[in-house]
Parts: C-alpha cells; structure tokens; sequence
C-alpha cells in the first residue's frame, strides 16, 4: 500500500511538474501580449521572444528572429496605432500556447496595398505559440480579415455582374 501510495505522489508531483511549465507558457504568451504588442515596447522584445524565432505561414516555417518580430510587431502598429489585443482564451498543451484574442484599433496605416480608411477594426485572431526554454520560438495563426474589412469599408465585395 505504502508504494502505491509513493508511486501516486511521484506521478502526481510530475503531473504538477508539467501543469506548472504549461501555466508558465501561457503567462509568458499573455505577458508578451500585454507587455510588448500592446504597448509597442519593443524594448523588452528579447524577454519574450527567442533569437531563432520562426514564424509559420501557410505551414512554412520562416526563419525570422529578433529583428523579424520585431518587424512584424511594428508593421501592425504602424498600420493600427492603437492596436489593443483582448485575451479571450488561452489553452496549452507542453511548449503549445493557443490564444484566442479579440483585437481592436484603428486603420490608420496603409495594409497589404488597402488604404487607411481611418475607421475602428476590431477582429477574432488565433495564435498559436511554442515556447521553449522560457522563450518564444514559434508563432503561427489565423485572422478574420474578411468581414472587418467589409465592415469599414477598406474593401469591397463584387457581385458577378460587376466582374
């Protein structure tokens, strides 16, 4: 009895273990938000993101680094100024971080070729974040662009007797 018993406070010790790192992932990915995307501190970007950061697009994996986070984060607040993320949900799995965020600002810079239309945006992302060794190494997601930029009018939806 006494070794099930020592055997269940081992299993249950690792299992505290691992909900502990995963707790810690998900504060890491909710401080990064809060404390470098909202604010455009980029300034404590290297606390938040590791040198061989890669970012996934269309299930590629691109190399960026430092300087590419750094780039994408001043991209967005370059064209939404007063960008502001909205933690909705988190959950996490290991080194996984999945975040659903509403996020709000204003066009305010021009985007992919679409021309500031100086209106409010707000839009549902999800992120899906690896975090090892207390940094992150991996960012890849999804963003409803389609019905916000219908919605403000930054672009237009053409009937098939305008084509």
């Amino acid at each position: 009895m006494k070794r099930i018993a020592f055997c269940a406070g081992v299993l249950s010790a690792f299992a505290l273990l691992g909900c502990s790192t995963t707790n810690n992932n998900k504060d890491l990915v909710r401080r990064y938000y809060e404390e470098v995307v909202n604010t455009g501190n980029l300034a404590n970007l290297e606390r938040f993101i590791s040198p061989d950061y890669v970012e996934v697009y269309e299930g590629v994996r691109h190399p960026v680094g430092l300087e590419g986070a750094r780039s994408h984060i001043a991209g967005g607040r370059a064209t939404y100024p007063d960008i502001h993320l909205t933690i909705e949900q988190q959950i996490a799995e290991g080194e996984w971080v999945v975040t659903r965020i509403t996020a709000r600002g204003t066009h305010r810079g021009e985007w992919m070729g679409i021309k500031p239309t100086g209106k409010a945006v707000e839009m549902t992302v999800v992120n899906i974040d690896r975090v090892v060794d207390g940094r992150i190494v991996e960012h890849g997601g999804a963003a409803d662009l389609l019905g916000p930029f219908l919605k403000i009018g930054a672009i237009k939806a053409v009937s098939p007797a305008d084509r």
